[in-house]
């Protein structure tokens, strides 16, 4: 039985993630990886062959992650899906700020259009998995018509990221009353 790698794809996008917060996406190449991680580059290689594969999959694991709690709190009624899922935007980005830098850059700052087919489907995939999450709950809302929709997607997705992103662009921590704050703003547009 051979021993279990020291280096792993997991442990090496981490160190991409810590990159990503420290000097943004252009910063995340296979040395600086390496180098993050303190491994030989050789490790980077052999878990990802080119550094489209390595920022795909730091995109893609950050995206899927966040997007599994964002699920489970549009369940339940649609009223309080719809706030508790815009209370999980600022509270997972309170949490895991290095990764909602990521997230805050998006895919195109990772080079999407470089990803190869399979990472692209992967993307394309839970993007067509958001905009029907949102399109479910803006019809339990009521909300069938494009402006109904529309108040839907900046309530639960725009005002939620507008706060954590003045915060994570000067790289400052989230302050806890802001998921109380985002929660009465998505109350009151959902009221309008």
């Amino acid at each position: 039985m051979g021993r279990p790698p020291q280096h792993d794809a997991d442990r090496l996008l981490d160190a991409a993630v810590a990159l990503v917060a420290e000097t943004g996406p252009r910063g995340v190449t296979m040395a600086a990886v390496a180098r993050a991680a303190g491994a030989p580059s050789g490790s980077v290689y052999h878990r990802f062959p080119d550094q489209a594969a390595l920022l795909s999959a730091l995109w893609l694991r950050t995206a899927f992650r966040f997007q599994e709690g964002f699920f489970a709190a549009l369940d339940g009624q649609p009223q309080e899906a719809a706030v508790a899922a815009a209370r999980y935007v600022v509270k997972w980005c309170r949490a895991h700020p290095d990764e909602a830098k990521v997230l805050l850059a998006g895919a195109g700052a990772f080079g999407a259009a470089e990803w190869a087919e399979s990472a692209r489907d992967r993307l394309a995939a839970g993007n067509a998995q958001v905009e029907q999450a949102l399109a479910d709950l803006a019809q339990r809302l009521g909300r069938t018509d494009a402006r109904g929709h529309s108040r839907v997607v900046l309530a639960v997705v725009d005002l939620p990221y507008a706060v954590v992103r003045r915060y994570l662009v000067r790289g400052d921590p989230i302050p806890a009353l802001e998921v109380g704050t985002v929660a009465d703003a998505v109350r009151d547009l959902l009221a309008g």
